[in-house]
């Protein structure tokens, strides 16, 4: 122990000489010299500076070799490289992010497993009796057509104009597309859209009409599935049968009833050309409001059909020689023998529709009553009134119903122009019927225990303050009541109300078939109360009929395009009495005088017997001819939607004439029959339906109501009807 810490003390440490290796002037030395280098031979230090020599041209040249190449192309070649590189990261980045935006948007779809093509929404084609075309209704406006039943020129000038490489992509037209974006950049605005027929069909199926980035990729996702799924030809029979051409028109089908008042099978190279170019702009180059435009575009449909070998040269300039006749714009609004007369009835029947067959979830047929030979000529008969008279008697519109016995409708027309106006002047529009509601007040005098020849004396009355003057301003004195319902006698009607009483009169009226409401008051003899043309076309009827109500109806049969029956009427349904034989023998007597000797001789028939009353409401202002066989039933209206007053328009005049003329042609080849009832001896032997109601009162139970003496009180009569004062 003792040595270690002898020797620990005897330890001697390193001590450093601050001034070693200083310089004369202080300053640390310790840089190498020649003579601090390893020794070596004169020789040797010869080599090694000859060597130094050599080295230094070759470092030299190695520099300057490098300095050339980078000018002249080594610099180009590291920008390709880096551009290469770069472009390809974030080409792949680029990628990734498309992938990423189209998978964040197609997440937004339903699952694709539950994609399926949606329903086209149901047509409703409606015919008529003889089953010719009334009209199509439902969203699309006509029936869907079969790829191998359209003419092969219809979807060649589709596939031209709008997509001429749908037959080489599959869903998506690259070329297309960015020509369209180059042109739209170049134009400064949107004008060319670059879709794809498959993408446009997937707009329309699937996809609201918004242009958002969002729907563009989820259309352009749907398109690739379309292209998967179904076949070129499938793609465009749906893309044909969906897309819009304007005026309500979806599909080729109600485009081409619509313009060229055919089916699409039945159009000609031209008319397919046409349609074809209304994609583009359906309102604005819709041939029946711009015939022009249509043209123009037809001409650059049949062009780009050529160049794309649909059609050649000659079949062209054919095509550019037919004629191509279209709905125009005047012609619907004025045309005589225009179908516009038929939308009032299919508008009428998809009204009705729902009630008898409930929501559609199919095609259906609906078979109607209407006689389109009388539908025709109804349009015709009320539009060539107008023409000749609307100036001179100051009308503009005009309404015509006609009802057989079982109240079947047979014609109807709702105005003078649908394509003006769509509202149904014959079914809604409510107007005071004048004198046309008197036989309501008369029938009303025979059940009280009056009969034709019952005496009454026409002169000045008042009633409450009320007075009622004639048409003429004169009277008659002492006159039978068929004499004054043949005239039309103001004061006659006047005095029967007050001795009835008016809610006699409107119970007569309701039990009939008038639905709306009726005032009870004095006035009310005069026709004070609005009803519509159908109402009293419906009311007017047991007059022909024998004394039964009907149910008017238009829907005679609904079936499915393969047969099955959805509805069918009734024909063998049960008729309610409403009025007594003899009451129907004594009012025919007294209606069929108006026509003979009073103030509807206009409206006298040549052959059938006939029976009716003229009307005509305060002011002028409604002009009304209601009248029957035991055939037909048949009311005419004329007046001024604003309900202004006419130019002393009465029923006895335009509106006799045009009832006149419609019978007599609905009446040719008819066998002659009279009208129903008896009176006085007199024998009117109608066709009647099956009696087995009897008069109805107002509550629905059954009421027999026979001839009761004119001395019967009031009183009297409604305890008879209702078996209570």
């Amino acid at each position: 122990m003792a040595r270690k810490n002898k020797s620990r003390q005897e330890r001697i440490e390193p001590v450093i000489d601050v001034n070693f290796g200083r310089s004369s002037k202080g300053k640390l030395d310790i840089e190498l010299n020649p003579d601090d280098r390893s020794s070596s031979s004169k020789k040797q230090k010869a080599k090694l500076k000859k060597a130094a020599g050599r080295r230094a041209p070759a470092k030299a040249k190695r520099k300057k070799d490098r300095a050339g190449r980078r000018s002249s192309g080594g610099g180009f070649g590291r920008f390709v490289r880096r551009s290469i590189y770069w472009g390809t990261v974030f080409g792949l980045w680029g990628v990734i992010a498309v992938f990423g935006i189209v998978g964040y948007y197609t997440a937004k779809l339903p699952n694709s497993a539950s994609w399926k093509i949606p329903d086209r929404p149901p047509n409703v084609r409606i015919v008529s009796v003889d089953g010719s075309l009334i009209g199509h209704r439902g969203l699309t406006g006509g029936e869907a057509v079969p790829f191998h039943s359209m003419p092969s020129y219809l979807p060649d000038a589709i596939v031209a104009i709008e997509d001429h490489r749908f037959y080489n992509h599959y869903g998506f037209d690259i070329i297309g597309f960015t020509r369209a974006m180059v042109t739209n950049v170049i134009k400064g605005r949107l004008v060319q859209g670059g879709s794809s027929l498959s993408q446009q069909l997937a707009k329309n199926l699937f996809l609201k009409p918004e242009r958002t980035f969002e729907r563009k990729v989820q259309e352009l996702v749907l398109a690739f599935w379309l292209e998967g799924k179904y076949t070129k030809e499938q793609i465009l029979e749906l893309y044909l049968n969906r897309v819009y051409f304007g005026a309500g028109a979806y599909g080729v089908d109600a485009a081409s009833r619509r313009y060229f008042k055919k089916s699409a099978s039945e159009i000609n190279l031209g008319e397919a050309a046409t349609l074809a170019g209304l994609v583009k702009a359906p309102s604005r180059l819709a041939p029946n409001k711009n015939p022009e435009g249509a043209k123009k575009r037809a001409k650059l449909v049949l062009a780009a059909m050529e160049r794309e070998g649909f059609i050649s040269s000659d079949d062209r300039k054919i095509a550019l020689t037919l004629p191509t006749k279209t709905t125009t714009k005047t012609t619907t609004k004025t045309a005589p023998n225009n179908p516009g007369s038929h939308k009032y009835i299919a508008d009428w029947v998809m009204n009705v529709l729902p009630q008898y067959v409930g929501e559609l979830t199919e095609n259906v047929i609906v078979e109607t009553t209407i006689d389109a030979h009388l539908q025709s000529f109804a349009q015709k008969a009320i539009a060539n009134g107008l023409s000749k008279n609307s100036k001179k008697l100051g009308v503009s519109q005009g309404a015509l119903v006609s009802v057989d016995g079982i109240g079947a409708v047979r014609a109807m027309i709702g105005g003078r122009d649908y394509g003006q106006s769509q509202f149904n002047r014959a079914v809604k529009a409510k107007r005071q019927p004048g004198s046309s509601f008197k036989p309501f007040v008369y029938l009303a005098a025979m059940e009280y225990g009056m009969s034709p020849d019952t005496v009454r004396v026409d002169k000045p009355i008042s009633i409450n303050g009320w007075k009622p003057k004639n048409y003429s301003k004169e009277y008659e004195g002492s006159v039978k009541l068929r004499t004054a319902l043949a005239k039309s006698l103001n004061t006659i009607a006047a005095t029967l109300i007050d001795e009835v009483g008016p809610q006699s009169v409107v119970e007569v009226a309701q039990r009939l078939g008038i639905k709306s409401k009726l005032t009870a008051n004095p006035s009310l003899s005069l026709g004070t109360s609005e009803v519509t043309p159908f109402e009293l076309a419906t009311a007017y009827v047991p007059f022909a009929n024998g004394g039964f109500r009907v149910e008017p109806f238009i829907v005679k049969r609904v079936t499915t395009l393969d047969g099955k029956v959805l509805y069918q009427h009734d024909d063998n349904r049960k008729y309610k009495r409403v009025i007594d034989p003899v009451h129907i023998g004594m009012m025919n007597v007294m209606l069929t005088e108006t026509l003979i000797h009073g103030t509807g001789k206009r409206a006298a028939l040549k052959n059938w017997p006939a029976g009716g009353k003229t009307g005509t409401s305060q002011n002028f202002r409604d002009a009304w001819f209601a009248g029957f066989t035991a055939n037909l039933t048949t009311v005419v209206w004329f007046g001024n939607d604003d309900n202004s007053p006419t130019k002393r328009a009465s029923g006895g005049n335009l509106p006799a004439k045009i009832w006149q003329g419609f019978m007599e042609e609905a009446h040719q080849g008819v066998p002659i029959v009279n009208l129903p009832g008896s009176y006085d001896g007199k024998i009117l032997a109608g066709n009647l339906p099956q009696d087995i109601g009897s008069i109805s009162a107002p509550d629905g139970s059954p009421k027999v109501i026979k001839a009761k003496s004119e001395k019967q009180g009031i009183k009297g009569f409604f305890k008879k009807i209702f078996g209570k004062n």
